[in-house]
């Protein structure tokens, strides 16, 4: 098989892998918010639900969690596994995703200073407004280098959805290799993922110096 060969065949993957990738982040980013804002609740057992939902999803690997959200139905309860691999497979990385977004934005809102919260109640402002208007901004600005190297490992981890058979740019590469006994497709998927990544950093880097007024 010529280099262009591989390199069309592995592009075709590459809307796959494009896609878990904008769709975990679709879900991923405001599930995170909420599961942070559960995360600090005052209720003792939503915090601790929470927090034991982060600890687990954040603990075990994510290869782990695509299998049991994959084949966990089928084993469980019987039911057939998803034809449309794609569907469990956003499933899997969002949750686990949103646990670490979770995380960051929760540390960021902590980071406020308790002195902006009372002079938004001073002005008349209700907590949804201060949260909105006035924390979350600050929030966005401070958390983004995480968010960045969050976003940066999603493009890697696509390539975990090979582990059910999910026909994404990795997985195509794999075949490839092991049916033409060459380590050449995985350098075309290295290159592939270099680029894409340096696309999301561009992209992420561009955000950061809009978001400087903030400072």
């Amino acid at each position: 098989m010529s280099l262009m060969t591989m390199i069309i065949k592995m592009s075709e993957g590459l809307g796959k892998t494009c896609a878990i990738f904008f769709l975990t982040l679709l879900f991923s980013l405001p599930l995170g918010m909420i599961v942070a804002l559960l995360r600090m609740s005052r209720s003792k057992i939503i915090s601790t639900i929470t927090r034991l939902f982060i600890t687990v999803l954040r603990g075990t690997p994510l290869m782990l969690q695509l299998l049991a959200v994959t084949y966990g139905p089928y084993y469980l309860f019987g039911a057939g596994v998803a034809r449309n691999k794609l569907i469990p497979v956003v499933i899997a990385f969002s949750i686990n995703y949103a646990a670490y977004f979770a995380e960051i934005y929760r540390g960021g809102i902590e980071s406020i200073p308790v002195g902006q919260y009372e002079a938004a109640e001073v002005l008349g402002y209700s907590k949804f407004q201060t949260f909105m208007r006035i924390i979350l901004p600050q929030v966005i600005k401070r958390i983004m280098p995480s968010i960045t190297n969050e976003v940066v490992t999603l493009v890697k981890d696509t390539s975990m959805a090979f582990t059910v058979s999910y026909q994404e740019m990795f997985t195509i590469g794999k075949q490839i290799a092991n049916s033409q006994t060459s380590f050449m497709p995985f350098v075309v998927a290295g290159v592939f993922y270099y680029l894409f990544n340096a696309i999301v950093d561009y992209i992420m880097g561009r955000i950061e110096k809009r978001l400087d007024y903030y400072r």
